[in-house]
């Protein structure tokens, strides 16, 4: 499976085939679902199916999906209350906010916030260290290394395409239970497809987040894609691109439309009104080109893939189906803009987070 961009189409005369955000200036925002406040009909039909799918009811679903953005606060304020006294925290599948903690007073601390304490083993500074210790090793290509914070370990993924992982794995012996090793199917590479659809060169990616400063209208959206094309069809030229490393880029929107909403595919948007970060366990949904809109959760953060023009690191990694031409899309858990779309393989998602390449424009969302 290929970690994949995808280019937009973005004809003046096309202007719906927008995968994200850009111009979608006649598109109406969807009407709420009934129960599932701040997301639109669909995006909300597709995350309840999406939490239904892991053995919870419908009411189960919709009451996770309402609560989500209050358990996130209360995760955060746990993390932030304990500093170095934890190592991580994520949500349940039922959506219980949980924090690990390294000895019973931390615990006792977190069960006053409302969140649930889980006592670990390794220090989030030595799952940091383990991390760094890894990334220092020689990059092999289609491999990939991330935070689990559900098993409190360092995850390195490799996927059949990888090759010469000797060091790799000398180097995650050395670590014991701190590290697991996990095997995938297929390959982790991003590419620009000829011949798909926003399009500038014969190639194509989808639409990111509509974001301003000063005046002019910009579209944040993959690196890989806009250090690989100067000019896209009806929209601008590209005036930033960080990758590898990172992986956002910056176009300048002419086009005259930049509402803030992300297209649905059917004439409906999403509304997006701020941005934030991830968590494990988080239910998200993904705009783009080719799949359009797919529903997930978040199942790792701070992960670096080793791609084979380089390593990007900090990504979020989901169930959240990507293919072909879905690069640059957007990331979002109703109307939180989260992630635009790296790429993809061994059955995993990876997403640039939008806060990070925000603050490296200085840019806001529209």
């Amino acid at each position: 499976m290929k970690i994949t961009t995808g280019r937009r189409r973005l004809a003046q005369s096309a202007v719906a085939l927008l995968a994200g955000a850009t111009a979608i200036g006649f598109l109406t925002p969807a009407t709420a679902a009934a129960g599932v406040d701040g997301y639109a009909a669909e995006v909300a039909d597709a995350a309840v199916a999406s939490v239904t799918a892991k053995g919870l009811t419908e009411a189960q679903a919709k009451q996770l999906l309402n609560t989500q953005e209050a358990r996130s606060t209360t995760l955060n304020t746990a993390l932030g209350a304990l500093g170095d006294r934890q190592a991580g925290g994520f949500f349940e599948a039922d959506g219980t906010p949980v924090v690990n903690v390294l000895d019973a007073t931390a615990a006792e601390q977190v069960a006053a916030t409302g969140a649930v304490a889980k006592v670990v083993k390794h220090s989030a500074a030595q799952l940091e260290s383990a991390q760094t210790a890894l990334e220092a090793v020689p990059a092999v290509a289609h491999t990939s290394i991330g935070k689990d914070a559900t098993t409190n370990q360092i995850v390195v993924t490799i996927a059949d395409a990888a090759q010469g992982t000797d060091a790799l794995l000398a180097a995650v012996g050395k670590l014991g239970d701190q590290v697991r090793v996990q095997h995938v199917a297929g390959e982790m590479t991003p590419a620009i497809l000829n011949g798909e659809a926003i399009t500038g060169g014969g190639s194509r990616c989808s639409a990111g987040f509509n974001t301003n400063k000063g005046g002019q209208n910009y579209i944040v959206d993959a690196g890989h894609c806009t250090g690989a094309v100067a000019n896209w069809d009806g929209i601008g030229p590209s005036v930033e691109a960080s990758f590898p490393g990172n992986d956002y880029g910056l176009i300048q929107n002419n086009s005259g439309d930049a509402p803030g909403a992300v297209t649905l595919w059917n004439g409906s948007s999403q509304p997006i009104t701020s941005a934030g970060n991830a968590t494990q366990g988080q239910e998200i949904c993904k705009s783009g080109s080719t799949t359009n809109l797919t529903c997930g959760s978040v199942t790792a953060t701070d992960v670096t893939v080793n791609y084979p023009q380089g390593a990007v690191d900090g990504l979020i990694q989901t169930s959240a189906s990507v293919n072909s031409g879905d690069s640059g899309g957007c990331l979002f858990a109703g109307s939180v803009g989260v992630g635009i779309t790296s790429g993809m393989g061994g059955g995993s998602s990876f997403f640039q987070p939008v806060t990070e390449a925000l603050g490296a424009y200085g840019v806001t969302l529209n």
